[in-house]
Parts: C-alpha cells; sequence; structure tokens
C-alpha cells in the first residue's frame, strides 16, 4: 500500500510540475520584422519604378486580394498578374507609397502597414495621364521561412472622381 501510495504521489507531483512549467516564449523579432517590412515596401517602389513584373507578383500570396479603386476585388495571383502584367505595361505609370505605420501581431505572424500613395497612369477612355493619391493597408501573413508576403492589399483614392463621360442624344 505503501508503495503504491509513493508512485501514485510522485505521479501527482510529475503532472503538477509539468503543468506549471511554460513553453520557452519564442524570440521577440519585433523590430526585425518592422525593418522586413519597411526594406519590402521600399524593394516594392524600386520594383514598380522598374514595371518589374515577376517580383511584384512575389510579393503576394498564392491567395491574396487586391483591392483597387474604381475596380472590382482580385482574388489570387494569377489573377493579380494579369492585373498587373496591365499596370506596368502603361508608359505613363508611376506608384510611390510609404508607410506611416507598421503594426506587427504578437504572435508575430501577422502584420499591416498603413500609409499613403501617389499614382500617375493613363485613363483608359481619354488615354490621357491621370494622378491619383490616396491611402492603403496591406495585410501581412509570415511565411514557414520567416519572409513576409501580402495577403490582403487595399487603395482608397482621395481624389474625386472625373466628371461621367458625355452620353450621346
Amino acid at each position: 500500500m505503501t508503495r503504491k501510495l509513493f508512485a501514485l504521489s510522485t505521479f501527482a507531483l510529475l503532472v503538477v510540475t509539468m503543468s506549471c512549467t511554460q513553453a520557452p516564449k519564442p524570440a521577440d523579432t519585433h523590430d526585425a520584422d518592422v525593418q522586413a517590412l519597411k526594406d519590402i515596401e521600399a524593394q516594392a517602389n524600386k520594383d514598380y519604378e522598374a514595371k518589374d513584373l515577376d517580383k511584384l507578383v512575389g510579393f503576394y500570396t498564392d491567395d491574396a486580394v487586391l483591392m483597387a479603386p474604381g475596380a472590382p476585388s482580385i482574388a489570387g495571383k494569377a489573377a493579380i498578374q494579369t492585373m498587373l502584367k496591365q499596370m506596368v505595361a502603361d508608359p505613363a505609370l508611376s506608384l510611390k507609397f510609404e508607410a506611416t505605420r507598421i503594426e506587427v501581431a504578437s504572435g508575430g505572424d501577422m502584420a499591416y502597414t498603413q500609409g499613403s500613395y501617389t499614382m500617375t497612369m493613363t485613363d483608359p477612355s481619354t488615354k490621357k495621364p491621370i494622378n491619383d493619391k490616396g491611402s492603403y493597408v496591406t495585410v501581412y501573413k509570415k511565411q514557414a521561412d520567416g519572409s513576409w508576403k501580402a495577403v490582403s492589399d487595399i487603395a482608397s483614392s482621395a481624389t474625386p472622381p472625373g466628371p461621367p463621360p458625355a452620353q450621346g442624344k
């Protein structure tokens, strides 16, 4: 009986001890993650300037969603590639953006950037360059290899829309 009581007590003590120990905290990568996101967006600006389609598409996850002013949302890397291919083919295209806020989730696996953008592109109806400015939010997810990819990219224009096209009578 004493042996059973000793074994049961030892087992109970072991269970209590194991339940009180915490898993080691993951390394704090917050500052490195913020810098990585700054670097990604700085590189994306350069990629837009160079009109490097492959690098721009590589910015997104396979299931990413892109929402641009005046256009339906685009889901999936293939659809984003099609849209970006049209954008970079525009000789007037110029896109610059800068984050004013970068937040990384406490778990270190999700983040977002928020800021403003300016863009020049050719108006499809008038064939003349138009200027746009606005704000954006990009949501990032940390990948298994530690890199960050955009899962949701949303831009909101602050430029009022132009007059509606003239109606023929």
